[in-house]
């Protein structure tokens, strides 16, 4: 079985994310094929859009949320994903216990004394018509359930049932509270059912569709991108369309037959990464694009510099637009000046046509 080291993945998944070369494509077409972005912070999507699609223009995607055709919603890993309507109506039920289970990881004792179905009735009639924020609608039942703090209900309304955060909340130069409601009256229909007789059409397309934007990947990786358990099964029924790899720690990598895996010599130029992107965030082994020792960096929320490929910076910006790089390993002359000249095209972006000003720090050492 050929063996795939770090720098053939690194480019293969580069490729896959549109971070090889800006790709002409439609912002929505894009939101689908990664799979959704995650978007706790609200401007970041906008980044990541930006940094993947040749002429993106941000009004593009507000117009998508306005318009309902991309919701914001708690989906993978329960966090907070930019997806198409389409994905958050057909996914969420395959979610459901997940998303479940990771509420009670963290609130098992907080919610003992709570019927989560009750809980998700009672607080489904708030959000059914009004939008509100989940603190408002945990303390709207707090009468109910009074020892239990009102953000915990809010936070497992939030979880339990399928919700959308509402515009202004996630359009470009926007901000706003954010305000919840179900996503059966925000898209005019209930999330898709759980498939009869066990069989699992949502759980194999979500396989086909996680190697389209991250492949080659182990089922670990597809695991800690989803964060859905008991996947083998899934796995196995679509095998046959798959082919095989390793890598070089011998797990095996499985892939879609005609997927790009460029040479692992392709020039990969300086890329700006938002908080929490899912080029890093992808993968349970995510030695392909981050040092062991950055690895905490995207989980920390800092935005990561791609140079030849890989993380080897953070950025900042200011509300002006003006950005600041911070090394994480030592930039070679043309590395500096590569890393300057997309920071002043991210800048332009950021400020709207305003002064571009770019700081890139001393490396260190």
């Amino acid at each position: 079985m050929t063996v795939l080291d770090r720098r053939a993945l690194n480019r293969a998944s580069l490729a896959r994310q549109h971070l090889l070369e800006r790709a002409p494509l439609p912002a929505l077409d894009a939101v689908a094929h990664l799979g959704g972005l995650q978007a706790q912070e609200p401007q970041e999507p906008y980044v990541g859009l930006w940094s993947r699609l040749a002429g993106f223009d941000p009004a593009e995607l507000s117009g998508h949320l306005a318009a309902r055709r991309v919701v914001r919603t708690h989906l993978m890993r329960r966090t907070v994903h930019l997806v198409t309507a389409d994905d958050a109506l057909a996914w969420r039920s395959r979610h459901d216990a997940m998303l479940r289970q990771r509420l009670l990881g963290v609130y098992r004792q907080d919610l003992a004394a709570v019927d989560l179905d009750e809980l998700a009735a009672a607080g489904s009639r708030l959000i059914t018509d009004e939008a509100r924020t989940l603190p408002e609608v945990g303390r709207a039942l707090a009468d109910r359930w009074p020892d239990v703090a009102p953000r915990v209900l809010g936070e497992a309304l939030g979880t339990l049932v399928p919700v959308v955060q509402v515009p202004p909340r996630g359009l470009w130069g926007e901000a706003g509270p954010a305000r919840c409601l179900l996503v059966a009256s925000w898209l005019g229909r209930p999330v898709d059912p759980p498939a009869p007789d066990g069989a699992d059409p949502v759980g194999e397309s979500l396989v086909l569709r996680y190697l389209a934007a991250y492949g080659p990947a182990a089922s670990a990786d597809l695991r800690a991108w989803s964060g859905l358990a008991g996947l083998p099964g899934t796995v196995a029924a679509v095998r046959e369309r798959l082919v095989g790899f390793r890598d070089e720690r011998g797990r095996e990598l499985l892939d879609l037959p005609d997927a790009p895996r460029p040479d692992p010599d392709t020039p990969a130029p300086v890329r700006f990464l938002p908080a929490f992107d899912n080029a890093i965030l992808g993968y349970d082994d995510r030695s392909r694009i981050v040092d062991d020792a950055d690895r905490g960096l995207s989980v920390a929320g800092e935005r990561a510099v791609l140079v030849d490929g890989r993380v080897a910076g953070t950025w900042t910006s200011t509300a002006d637009g003006a950005v600041t790089v911070t090394p994480r390993r030592r930039f070679t002359r043309a590395d500096r000046s590569a890393v300057a000249e997309e920071g002043r095209a991210l800048a332009g972006f950021l400020s709207a046509g305003a002064h571009h000003r770019v700081t890139v720090a001393a490396s260190p050492g």
